[in-house]
């Protein structure tokens, strides 16, 4: 009985905080081929998109062969050339709120104010140019706060450092305070603002809809730049001495998180709150993204189509790369969750099982956007500081040996439903 009253209650709750902003934008469906032209050449599929733009009927046929081929050749996909011109930047941190509640916009204007009247703290930021390229400059200038873990709780060991990585719309703000907490431990960090978020966000959007949306080809582009930015972020963490990597992505940024860890072997500690197979699942699914999924509707899809026109960004298609290699790895997910469904969530664990992937499950009581209430905000925080402080603290006892920069593998044939 308690459980029934308990599960309504979370789920009321639950509903209430996906529902409270009001700018979500439902925008028509589009292919978005010219996100993914450099690939399309690449893979010799620009016969099959020029027929879907004289036959539109062609089109949904050409999107499923871009996705085939990027999983086939997901190597080619995520990879990069190093960038050049990494830089440590010192400015006032800032909000960039998503949403447009009276409390989010007063605690805009405060931390504005404060810098204006010299009042707010510089922090350090990375910054480099993503070598993924879109049309919006800003969006390609990478943004990632920097906290390093003092040099007296970085003694004894080797140096150790994390990439973090929000969900879906967080401001700049979102998971500073964990990166606090891994500095306690010794553990470096680095806040990376994902693609069309905080300050890479466009100004002629109120929130980070580019980053998932109802246009197909923009919002693999979008994955495709996140997991290349985190590898370069490595590329720096290593320039700077650092020598074991971990990651903690939640939400859009664990499917990210994922996908990175599972194309670069140097990331040994691997966090993933909120986790999901299929990206098209969840964008069917989801609350959160129910004006998405208006769209595609709207457009005569289906969530079988979907699952295969996001297959390209789901963790579902490299879940072999993944556990071709040795790595610590936390999930946690909500049994309330109505954004990640936990059905979803379980099917991650069950793969891992399979596969022989060693890992820790934590279960929260409450739902996606309630885990950042008050009280479960900290018990997350509690499973999630907890497991990599050990995870750490583990990887430090074992014997040094050396890292690829990245892994091959003949593996990438997507898992089928």
């Amino acid at each position: 009985m308690f459980r029934k009253l308990y599960s309504r209650w979370m789920n009321r709750w639950e509903t209430a905080l996906t529902t409270r902003d009001e700018n979500r934008v439902v925008r028509p469906m589009e292919w978005g081929f010219e996100w993914l032209g450099d690939f399309i050449d690449s893979a010799g599929l620009r016969r099959e998109v020029k027929r879907a733009e004289r036959d539109k009927s062609a089109a949904e046929d050409a999107m499923i062969a871009i996705n085939e081929a990027i999983v086939r050749d997901s190597e080619t996909f995520f990879g990069y050339e190093r960038p050049s011109d990494f830089r440590l930047e010192e400015r006032a941190p800032l909000l960039f709120p998503t949403n447009v509640r009276p409390e989010t916009l007063r605690r805009d204007a405060a931390l504005k104010r404060a810098m204006a009247e010299g009042r707010l703290r510089k922090a350090q930021f990375l910054r480099f140019t993503s070598p993924v390229r879109t049309p919006y400059p800003e969006n390609d200038l990478v943004n990632a706060r920097w906290y390093p873990a003092p040099e007296e709780r970085m003694q004894g060991k080797p140096r150790q450092a994390i990439v973090v990585m929000p969900q879906w719309n967080a401001d700049a703000f979102s998971h500073n305070i964990l990166c606090s907490l891994f500095n306690y431990f010794g553990i470096s960090a680095l806040r990376l603002s994902k693609p069309f978020h905080d300050i890479r966000r466009p100004a002629e959007i109120e929130r980070s809809d580019y980053a998932v949306s109802s246009n197909i080809g923009r919002t693999l582009a979008a994955g495709r730049q996140a997991v290349v930015d985190v590898r370069c972020c490595l590329d720096w963490l290593e320039s700077q001495g650092y020598e074991q990597f971990g990651i903690l992505g939640t939400s859009l940024g664990s499917c990210y998180a994922f996908i990175a860890s599972a194309h670069d072997a140097r990331l040994r500690v691997n966090a993933f709150n909120h986790a999901s197979m299929a990206f098209g699942d969840v964008v069917w699914t989801g609350q959160s993204t129910r004006h998405i999924r208006t769209a595609f509707a709207q457009a005569g899809m289906s969530p079988e189509l979907l699952y295969r026109l996001y297959s390209a960004i789901s963790p579902v298609s490299y879940m072999g790369r993944f556990a071709e290699h040795a790595k610590r790895v936390l999930v946690i997910h909500a049994r309330y969750d109505l954004t990640f469904l936990p059905e979803y969530s379980e099917q991650v664990l069950a793969n891992f099982a399979k596969r022989g992937v060693e890992f820790v499950s934590k279960v929260l009581p409450c739902g996606h956007y309630t885990t950042g209430e008050f009280p479960y905000k900290f018990i997350d925080g509690w499973y999630i500081g907890s497991f990599v402080y050990s995870a750490f603290r583990d990887l430090a006892r074992e014997k040094p040996r050396g890292v690829a920069r990245g892994a091959k593998t003949e593996d990438a044939a997507m898992v089928e439903r």
